[in-house]
């Protein structure tokens, strides 16, 4: 499989620090490396020449993107539409609540649309990941 076959977007909301960005970024790739499988890894372990091991990275490009709110939510919905994308989205009740405990039964109690997202990751086929994210901005401090 070549590395440009398949993608990572992350999507950060506009409205959200640089501090809370890189905590949803951190939450949402461990989510994504879990469920993807085997084939997200490259080699797993690379040993340098002195011998000591490092932990291997993801194969494919993992871009990080910024849009508004509103736009955030369509890219969820659409990529959920969509059964060969792999999407981890992050609501605002994980800032909210404190254990998992908490988090399960903040959400159980909203209708989707109640629900205020701050950030995603979708993971796929690079035409399909592109076709909902192809447009967003980079994300940078501004």
């Amino acid at each position: 499989m070549n590395y440009e076959d398949k993608k990572i977007v992350g999507i950060i909301a506009t409205n959200v620090s640089p501090e809370v960005a890189l905590n949803i970024i951190g939450h949402l790739s461990i989510s994504i490396g879990k469920y993807s499988g085997n084939e997200i890894m490259g080699k797993p372990i690379i040993t340098d020449k002195s011998g000591i091991s490092h932990l291997g990275i993801s194969r494919f490009p993992f871009i990080i993107t910024k849009v508004k709110a509103s736009k955030l939510r369509n890219a969820i919905d659409k990529a959920k539409e969509n059964p060969n994308l792999l999407v981890a989205d992050y609501p605002n009740d994980m800032l909210e609540t404190k254990t998992d405990d908490d988090l399960v039964n903040s959400v159980n109690l909203k209708e989707n649309n109640q629900l205020e997202y701050l950030g995603a990751v979708i993971y796929g086929n690079t035409e399909d990941v592109n076709n909902i994210t192809g447009k967003f901005q980079l994300w940078r401090l501004d």
